[in-house]
Protein backbone atom coordinates (compact mmCIF):
# COMPACT_ATOMS: atom_id res chain seq x y z
CA UNK A 1 0.00 0.00 0.00
CA UNK A 2 1.30 3.41 -0.80
CA UNK A 3 2.45 6.11 2.37
CA UNK A 4 -0.60 7.51 3.30
CA UNK A 5 0.91 11.13 4.17
CA UNK A 6 3.82 12.37 3.25
CA UNK A 7 4.42 15.10 6.00
CA UNK A 8 7.85 15.81 5.09
CA UNK A 9 6.67 16.84 1.80
CA UNK A 10 3.65 18.51 2.79
CA UNK A 11 5.75 20.66 5.20
CA UNK A 12 7.81 21.60 2.32
CA UNK A 13 5.17 22.66 0.56
CA UNK A 14 4.42 25.03 3.27
CA UNK A 15 7.98 26.04 4.39
CA UNK A 16 7.64 24.04 7.02
CA UNK A 17 4.96 25.68 8.89
CA UNK A 18 3.26 22.61 11.34
CA UNK A 19 1.08 24.88 12.11
CA UNK A 20 -0.65 25.38 8.77
CA UNK A 21 -0.01 22.18 7.29
CA UNK A 22 -2.37 21.25 11.05
CA UNK A 23 -4.56 23.68 10.34
CA UNK A 24 -5.07 22.19 6.28
CA UNK A 25 -5.94 19.10 7.46
CA UNK A 26 -8.55 20.12 9.83
CA UNK A 27 -9.82 21.96 6.50
CA UNK A 28 -9.70 19.14 4.50
CA UNK A 29 -11.11 16.82 7.30
CA UNK A 30 -14.26 19.29 7.82
CA UNK A 31 -14.95 20.01 4.42
CA UNK A 32 -13.98 16.94 1.97
CA UNK A 33 -15.95 13.77 1.77
CA UNK A 34 -17.42 11.38 -1.26
CA UNK A 35 -20.82 11.76 -0.73
CA UNK A 36 -21.18 14.42 -3.97
CA UNK A 37 -19.09 12.25 -5.64
CA UNK A 38 -20.91 8.94 -5.23
CA UNK A 39 -24.32 11.13 -5.66
CA UNK A 40 -22.81 11.64 -9.09
CA UNK A 41 -21.25 8.43 -10.00
CA UNK A 42 -25.14 6.88 -9.22
CA UNK A 43 -26.86 9.47 -11.41
CA UNK A 44 -24.41 8.05 -14.09
CA UNK A 45 -23.48 12.64 -14.02
CA UNK A 46 -20.17 11.92 -15.65
CA UNK A 47 -18.87 15.15 -15.69
CA UNK A 48 -19.66 16.36 -12.34
CA UNK A 49 -18.19 12.90 -11.00
CA UNK A 50 -15.09 14.04 -13.36
CA UNK A 51 -14.75 17.68 -11.35
CA UNK A 52 -15.30 16.21 -7.96
CA UNK A 53 -12.49 13.65 -8.72
CA UNK A 54 -10.34 16.35 -10.01
CA UNK A 55 -11.16 18.63 -7.09
CA UNK A 56 -10.39 15.65 -4.89
CA UNK A 57 -7.11 14.91 -6.67
CA UNK A 58 -5.59 18.55 -6.28
CA UNK A 59 -6.31 19.09 -2.78
CA UNK A 60 -5.13 15.51 -1.76
CA UNK A 61 -1.89 15.88 -3.55
CA UNK A 62 -1.13 19.64 -2.38
CA UNK A 63 -1.40 18.01 1.44
CA UNK A 64 1.04 15.03 0.38
CA UNK A 65 -1.98 13.15 1.11
CA UNK A 66 -0.08 10.48 -1.16
CA UNK A 67 -2.52 7.50 -1.60
CA UNK A 68 -5.34 9.54 -2.06
CA UNK A 69 -3.92 11.33 -4.49
CA UNK A 70 -3.16 8.48 -6.64
CA UNK A 71 -6.81 6.71 -6.22
CA UNK A 72 -8.19 10.05 -7.19
CA UNK A 73 -5.91 10.20 -9.90
CA UNK A 74 -6.98 6.64 -11.22
CA UNK A 75 -10.64 7.45 -11.00
CA UNK A 76 -10.55 10.13 -12.48
CA UNK A 77 -8.75 8.81 -15.68
CA UNK A 78 -11.28 6.02 -15.31
CA UNK A 79 -14.05 8.68 -15.63
CA UNK A 80 -12.42 10.27 -18.42
CA UNK A 81 -12.28 7.01 -20.73
CA UNK A 82 -15.69 5.73 -19.66
CA UNK A 83 -13.92 2.94 -17.96
CA UNK A 84 -15.46 2.89 -14.38
CA UNK A 85 -15.92 0.27 -12.30
CA UNK A 86 -17.60 0.02 -8.70
CA UNK A 87 -14.20 -1.41 -7.39
CA UNK A 88 -12.33 1.86 -8.29
CA UNK A 89 -15.38 2.96 -6.27
CA UNK A 90 -14.58 1.03 -3.67
CA UNK A 91 -10.98 1.19 -3.56
CA UNK A 92 -11.25 5.35 -3.53
CA UNK A 93 -13.64 4.83 -0.52
CA UNK A 94 -11.17 2.61 1.63
CA UNK A 95 -8.18 5.17 0.69
CA UNK A 96 -10.66 8.17 1.81
CA UNK A 97 -11.28 5.99 5.09
CA UNK A 98 -7.63 5.46 5.89
CA UNK A 99 -6.48 8.70 4.98
CA UNK A 100 -8.72 10.59 7.22
CA UNK A 101 -7.75 8.42 10.31
CA UNK A 102 -3.95 8.94 9.01
CA UNK A 103 -4.78 12.95 9.39
CA UNK A 104 -6.36 12.34 13.14
CA UNK A 105 -3.31 10.79 14.05
CA UNK A 106 -1.04 13.72 12.45
CA UNK A 107 -3.78 15.96 14.21
CA UNK A 108 -3.36 14.25 17.65
CA UNK A 109 0.43 14.34 17.60
CA UNK A 110 0.63 17.71 16.09
CA UNK A 111 -2.26 19.83 16.65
Amino acid sequence: MAVLINQEEGLKRLMNNQRLYTKLLNKFKAEMNLDEFKRFIAAQDYENAQISAHTLKGVSGNLSLTALYEQATAIESQIKDRSLDESAVTALTDCFNNTMRAIDEVIAVNG
